[in-house]
C-alpha cells in the first residue's frame, strides 16, 4: 500500500504518449491518482513501428497488458543483418523462442498507434486516472507541497494543481525548456524516413524477421507490424536538415537516388512505398538532470536518444515503472522523484551511449566495415545475442 495517500492531490502527467500513459497505469495499479494533460484533441492512429524488447514486455506484463499487446504485435524470428551494397547476409541474431527462453518474455515489434491504443484503453479502464485532451501546457510553478499548471484550451486559461509533475511530453518537452530551463534536444545530423505498406507487397523472406541493412552513412531497418498485416520500413541517412519543421513529407525520388548503389534486394523494398515521411532525429547529451523538486522528466523528455538501439519506447516504459515504484515507497514526492532518477539515470545513459556507438558501427565503410563484418561473422548467433543480456535481461523488481 502506498505511503502517499490517494486522498491527496493527484500527480500531474504532461503528455499522453507511451511514457505518460504507462506512468498513469502503473500509478493506478498502486492506488495513486493522476491527471494526464495532452495537447492533442485525440490520440490519432499515426506514426510507424517500434520494437519492444523483453525488458519492456516484462513491465507491460506486470501491468496486465501482455494479452492485449499480443493481439497487435509480431514476435520476429531473428534480426537478419545484411550488407547494404553487397546484399550478403552478415549475421543473424536469434529472437523468437530463443528470446523467450533466455529472457522470460518475447521480443515484439508493433505499430506505435497500436501500442498507444492498448495503453489508452487501459488508462480509461483504470481507477484514479483523469485524461484531459485538447489542453496545452503553458507553464508550471512549484511551491511547497504542490505544483500548479497553467493550461490553455480553446483560448481559455485554467489552473491545475497536483502533488507533482511528470513531464512525459517528448523530445521537444515544454516542461524541460520552460520549467527546468534545460536546453532543447539538438539535431543529430541524421534523418529518418518512414513508410508502412501492406505485408502482401513484401517478399516472404522478410515477413518473419527484423531486417537491418548497414552501409556508409545510412542504414535500413524493417519488420512486420499490425499483427503481421503491414510492414514497417525505416531508412536513416546522414544529411543536413533544411526544413522549417522537424517532420514532413519526403521526396521519394531523392531518397531512392541515395541508394542507387545498394543491393537490388534492399532497393526492391525501398521502391515499394508510394510515399514516405521524414523526421529529424534529435537527441540529448549524457549528464542532464531529470528532477527539480516536484518536477520530473521521463522518457524522451529526460533522455531523448537516437533510435539505433531500438530502445526509445522501452526506456520510457522502464522509467514509468521505476517512477511508480518510487511513489509507492517514498515519504513524499520530492523524495520519490529523487529515488526515481537515482534508479534510472545510469541505465538510461548506458543505453544512450549504446545507441551512439551503434550509429558509428552501422555506418562504417571501407576497411572498418570489412573488419566489422568479419567479427560479426565469426561470433556465433548466441554470442551476438548474449552481448545484449544486460539490456534485454532486465526485469522490474518483484512487488513485495
Amino acid at each position: 500500500m502506498s505511503t502517499l495517500s490517494p486522498a491527496r492531490e493527484p500527480l500531474l502527467i504532461a503528455g499522453a504518449g507511451i511514457g505518460g500513459l504507462t506512468t498513469a497505469v502503473a500509478l493506478s495499479r498502486r492506488s495513486i491518482p493522476s491527471v494526464v494533460v495532452e495537447q492533442a484533441e485525440e490520440l490519432a492512429p499515426v506514426g510507424s513501428g517500434l520494437q519492444l524488447s523483453p525488458n519492456a514486455v516484462h513491465v507491460l506484463r506486470r501491468l496486465g497488458l501482455e494479452e492485449a499487446l499480443l493481439r497487435h504485435a509480431v514476435a520476429p524470428r531473428a534480426v537478419s543483418i545484411q550488407g547494404g551494397e553487397s546484399g550478403r547476409t552478415i549475421a543473424e541474431i536469434p529472437l523468437g523462442a530463443t528470446a523467450v527462453e533466455r529472457y522470460g518474455a518475447p521480443y515484439l515489434v508493433i505499430h506505435r498507434a497500436d501500442l498507444q491504443g492498448v495503453l489508452h484503453e487501459a488508462a480509461k479502464l483504470s481507477a484514479g486516472i483523469t485524461l484531459t485532451f485538447g489542453t496545452g501546457l503553458v507553464d508550471a510553478r512549484q511551491t511547497e507541497g504542490r505544483v500548479r499548471l497553467t493550461t490553455e484550451r480553446d483560448g481559455l486559461s485554467d489552473i491545475l494543481a497536483g502533488s507533482g509533475l511528470v513531464a512525459a511530453d517528448g523530445v521537444w518537452s515544454t516542461v524541460r525548456r520552460k520549467v527546468m530551463n534545460i536546453r532543447q534536444a539538438v539535431y543529430s545530423g541524421r534523418t529518418a524516413y518512414r513508410a508502412v505498406i501492406p505485408i502482401d507487397d513484401v517478399p516472404p523472406e522478410w515477413r518473419d524477421v527484423t531486417g537491418l541493412w548497414m552501409g556508409r552513412d545510412a542504414h535500413v531497418v524493417h519488420y512486420p507490424v499490425s499483427a503481421g498485416t503491414r510492414f514497417n520500413i525505416v531508412v536513416v541517412v546522414k544529411e543536413d536538415w533544411r526544413e522549417e519543421t522537424w517532420s514532413g513529407p519526403a521526396d521519394r525520388g531523392a531518397l531512392l537516388a541515395r541508394f542507387a548503389r545498394w543491393s537490388p534486394r534492399c532497393r526492391g523494398l525501398l521502391e515499394r512505398p508510394e510515399s514516405w515521411l521524414k523526421w529529424a532525429l534529435c537527441g540529448m547529451d549524457p549528464g542532464m538532470r531529470w528532477v527539480d523538486g516536484r518536477v520530473a522528466l521521463l522518457g524522451d523528455a529526460a533522455h531523448a536518444m537516437l533510435p539505433f538501439a531500438a530502445q526509445g519506447a522501452a526506456m520510457s516504459i522502464e522509467d514509468a515503472d521505476a517512477l511508480a515504484r518510487a511513489m509507492e515507497t517514498a515519504g513524499d514526492v520530492p523524495e520519490a522523484f529523487a529515488a526515481y532518477e537515482a534508479a534510472r539515470h545510469g541505465r538510461a545513459e548506458r543505453v544512450l551511449r549504446l545507441a551512439r556507438e551503434n550509429d558509428r558501427i552501422y555506418h562504417m565503410s571501407g576497411p572498418m566495415a570489412f573488419a566489422r563484418d568479419m567479427v560479426m561473422r565469426t561470433l556465433s548467433p548466441e554470442r551476438l545475442l548474449a552481448r545484449l543480456d544486460w539490456l534485454y535481461g532486465w526485469q522490474p523488481p518483484r512487488d513485495a
